[in-house]
């Protein structure tokens, strides 16, 4: 066992035991995929499907996710999937506030134990989990750059399915571009400048690179 999932296991066993966590009516997701991995999935939180089979991202939208992955040539086992939240809020309503407060400490450490290169929100409130001021329509698909890691914004898989031709195009442009990004190919040309924007910074090319934005 590598020291990573030993410390993420004993995590789990600390979260299931913290009884004062809200949605206990519900199960615990805790996270699954690689705990020495490059690239870390976050989601909001656990739906039906979800809860029931205690894993994050295994219904339809999760299934799409997947077929995501495959396409870049990447498999679950590659990654660490989990959520902001990690218990089911009912009847599958965005989590609350204090919901997303109580859950943060949690989430903080798995990300210092897995120290992945970039975290990749998947739809709008794990984007504004990072990235408090920013728009889904208008920041997906871009790099921003924290202390610690990137943080690429993508729509969340769910939305895709509901608007199929539109959402599913732009998911798999987006989707294109991580394996470049991990290698470094795009970052140089992306962060050359930036603006602040909550906890991160998003990038801002400078005038000479203007031209080749169009190109990512």
């Amino acid at each position: 066992m590598s020291d990573n999932l030993l410390e993420l296991t004993r995590l789990e066993s600390k979260i299931a035991a913290d009884r004062s966590l809200p949605l206990l009516q519900s199960n615990l997701v805790f996270g699954e995929g690689n705990p020495d991995c490059e690239a870390m999935f976050v989601g909001e939180a656990p739906g039906m499907n979800e809860d029931r089979l205690r894993r994050p991202f295994v219904g339809r939208g999760g299934q799409l996710l997947d077929e995501m992955m495959k396409s870049i040539g990447w498999r679950r086992g590659d990654v660490y999937i989990t959520n902001i939240v990690k218990r089911r809020p009912p009847e599958n309503r965005d989590p609350l506030p204090k919901e997303i407060e109580a859950y943060k400490p949690y989430l903080t450490r798995q990300i210092e134990i897995i120290k992945p290169k970039i975290i990749i929100t998947l739809g709008r409130f794990a984007m504004n989990y990072f990235l408090p001021e920013a728009k889904i329509m208008r920041d997906h698909g871009n790099i921003f750059k924290s202390e610690n890691y990137l943080i690429f914004p993508v729509l969340h898989p769910a939305a895709a399915l509901r608007s199929p031709q539109k959402m599913m195009f732009l998911l798999k442009e987006d989707f294109k571009k991580l394996p470049n990004i991990l290698k470094g190919d795009l970052v140089p040309e992306i962060i050359t400048s930036a603006v602040s924007i909550g906890p991160a910074r998003i990038a801002k090319p400078t005038p000479e690179k203007e031209k080749q934005q169009g190109l990512f």
